[in-house]
């Protein structure tokens, strides 16, 4: 499988969204990453369903709906009806993740679990087997242009060990700090979706700069 590569959306100019996702097209960019915010689980506000409609109208491409939100299972229909593709949500914001997962599922989207860097990798051998994707964090959640955590690469190990005795057909996504020169260390460990966002949008040339981090 082709390595994915996801550009977060956040570290996009809202004020021409519109040519920044088309750029993202021509780019060959596989997924677009969009980070949903409360200001209660993290520190941040971003937006909400109606920008993920809005922006659904303007793309073709997969929307990776990621809910950094409270209780989302508050939620999860309204994200649904907007167009996310794949909706992921973090055990640690939650106290019904696997009804919440069964819930997406049955809507026929894809569903995913989301673990922030403090929390043990361990702790998603309960709901794998539901996943269609798995999220390992490896910056802190709530805001684009953090460094990446180095000892993500030892707990993305780990996950990719765990999902590969539990349920091998779930994809793997490492969100945080990815950038050209630490893609390939993520890659050769085992991970499918790479997100990035200042890597990409601040890039002189988006199209090489995706392909660098693929290849």
């Amino acid at each position: 499988m082709k390595t994915q590569i996801a550009p977060s959306i956040l570290s996009a100019n809202f004020a021409d969204i519109t040519n920044e996702l088309k750029q993202l097209v021509d780019a060959k960019a596989d997924i677009v990453h969009c980070d949903v915010m409360d200001g209660v689980f993290v520190p941040n506000i971003t937006f909400g369903p109606k920008f993920i409609a809005d922006i659904r109208k303007k793309t073709n491409l997969p929307l990776d709906v990621h809910l950094m939100i409270v209780e989302p299972e508050r939620y999860i229909n309204n994200f649904i009806d907007a167009g996310a593709d794949y909706l992921t949500i973090h055990i640690e914001a939650t106290k019904k993740l696997l009804p919440t997962l069964e819930c997406i599922k049955k809507r026929g989207v894809k569903c995913g679990a989301v673990i922030s860097p403090d929390t043990p990798v361990k702790i998603l051998a309960e709901s794998l087997s539901m996943c269609d994707i798995v999220v390992l964090m490896s910056v802190y959640p709530g805001f684009g242009g953090q460094k990446f955590i180095p000892k993500s690469i030892e707990r993305l190990q780990e996950l990719f060990a765990l999902v590969k005795s539990t349920n091998p057909k779930c994809l793997i996504e490492i969100d945080g700090g990815v950038t050209l020169e630490n893609a390939e260390a993520i890659k050769n460990i085992g991970a499918n979706i790479l997100v990035a966002g200042n890597t990409v949008f601040s890039s002189s040339d988006p199209k090489a700069t995706i392909a660098a981090l693929r290849k």
